[in-house]
């Protein structure tokens, strides 16, 4: 009776909060980036953090942050296989914003088991090996880094991708039973570029390499004049196929 008590509990709170990011999208649909922030991080308090993955669309968070609620917490998820460039713009970012970006890492015995069994490179051989090395190194760590939150924050536009066309401002992130906040969704490349011009704010130094969207360094490659912005992810794969899972759609 007990356990079934707690299965009911949860049922109704994932509801509650579901119906929350409802209600927080149709009042927030139109409000400004900072207002989204400002309003969700006092509805929140401490039970929401930002995601950072250090690209220029998480460097404009990072920016209104520090202006709108710079006690909000942010974290990023080190997979091992990060681009020497990325380090240093943490350096970077916690010196000008005075903030301390928590490293996450996977868990050492998951990343040894998956390198033993399929080889250090296996994300090349096939998508189900590349989504395996996306939990491990990624969708594993994230998961714990939710955990006791009841909101987080994304860079995530949805002109990035055909995966994250019908995403909303605020949501319900069905996978990670969590609310999921998105204030750049209805941003463009443009307007992202011209506020980190505007506000100098720091930014990856791939990006001036051809370099639109930052991972893994042997998953990311710079792209072409013409090709889509996410091109250089994962780029033997076919384009409904480029997520790692952290933003799987929840419709």
């Amino acid at each position: 009776m007990h356990k079934f008590r707690i299965v009911i509990f949860a049922a109704n709170k994932s509801e509650k909060m579901k119906e929350l990011a409802a209600e927080l999208n149709k009042q927030l649909n139109h409000a400004s980036a900072e207002e989204i922030l400002k309003a969700v991080t006092e509805r929140f308090g401490n039970k929401i953090a930002f995601a950072t993955s250090l690209g220029y669309e998480d460097q404009v968070i990072t920016h209104m942050i520090a202006a709108v609620c710079p006690q909000t917490g942010i974290f990023t998820l080190d997979t091992g296989r990060l681009f020497p460039e990325t380090y240093e713009l943490i350096d970077k970012t916690n010196a000008r914003y005075k903030t301390n970006i928590k490293v996450m890492f996977p868990e050492r015995t998951e990343v040894e088991e998956m390198v033993s069994a399929h080889g250090i490179n296996l994300f090349y051989d096939s998508i189900t090996n590349r989504k395996l090395c996306c939990n491990v190194r990624k969708t594993n760590v994230l998961k714990r880094a939710l955990s006791g939150l009841e909101a987080w924050i994304t860079g995530l536009r949805s002109s990035q991708s055909v995966t994250r066309n019908n995403m909303q401002a605020i949501e319900w992130d069905e996978v990670n039973s969590i609310v999921k906040v998105n204030p750049l969704i209805n941003w463009s490349e443009k307007d992202v570029i011209s506020y980190i011009k505007d506000k100098n704010v720091p930014y990856h130094a791939l990006h001036d390499k051809g370099f639109p969207s930052i991972g893994c360094q042997p998953c990311t490659r710079a792209i072409e004049i013409g090709e889509d912005i996410r091109a250089g992810r994962w780029w033997w794969e076919l384009p409904e196929q480029k997520e790692c899972g952290l933003h799987k759609a929840s419709n």
